[in-house]
């Protein structure tokens, strides 16, 4: 399906409270892999994904998420410049025009936070990130963060293994999933930027966290992880 033909909500109006923005991208690549209905790649998981997100976010921390709706955004929208914390699914399959990168570059350098989630490390998937994030900031580096030692694994649980974390039960279980970050002039004691989940799925954890596909506590490790991105990024 298109698009046009998801069962999309309107944008919510912005109130100034945190509201789940997911990316919407063109793609150079096909279909995306999972996508139950045939969606487009960076729709994987909406919008039970964010649904339940919020709802934990709102239930256990003292940000007043907005529990009436979520906004799908371009990656060029001036709207975006409003929100602090963008998610992205299966970035393996992102492109971009050039007013995109430049509008993506600027709302990352202006205090924008950018989590990508749902891709593999095979078929090109973490290589393709990797580009299209070098179109947008040149100079930037991947750094590791495996060691949970960083801020974001401490900002509001405690996360001394990162690792811990299995991908996904749907994944190959010989994966393993990393996390790297792009850091303000590469310097890691530096606020973050961006981080990836490679070989990494939590939206489909939260997507079924309902439903017994996973073990409730791979669930609620996965809403922990996403949590602490998400108070990172509104505190730093």
């Amino acid at each position: 399906r298109s698009f046009e033909q998801l069962d999309v909500q309107g944008n919510t109006p912005y109130d100034g409270r945190f509201v789940f923005v997911r990316l919407r991208y063109n793609s150079g690549f096909g279909g995306g892999f999972g996508r139950r209905g045939g969606g487009p790649p960076w729709s994987h998981d909406y919008p039970r994904g964010e649904v339940h997100f919020t709802k934990i976010l709102n239930e256990i921390t003292y940000v007043r998420a907005r529990l009436d709706g979520s906004n799908i955004l371009g990656l060029d929208d001036p709207e975006l410049f409003k929100y602090p914390i963008a998610y992205m699914a299966e970035p393996g399959f992102w492109s971009m025009t050039e007013k995109e990168t430049e509008n993506f570059r600027a709302y990352l350098k202006k205090g924008g936070f950018v989590i990508f989630d749902d891709f593999r490390v095979n078929e090109g998937h973490w290589e393709n990130l990797q580009q299209q994030m070098r179109n947008v900031l040149p100079e930037a580096r991947w750094i590791e963060i495996d060691d949970g030692k960083h801020p974001v694994w401490h900002s509001f649980f405690e996360i001394d293994d990162p690792k811990a974390l299995i991908s996904h039960p749907t994944y190959d279980q010989g994966m393993v999933l990393t996390y790297w970050g792009i850091f303000e002039d590469n310097d890691p004691t530096k606020r973050l930027l961006a981080i990836a989940n490679v070989n990494g799925d939590l939206s489909e954890y939260w997507e079924f966290s309902d439903t017994g596909f996973a073990p409730v506590d791979l669930n609620n490790e996965a809403y922990k992880y996403g949590i602490n991105y998400v108070i990172y990024g509104l505190t730093h």
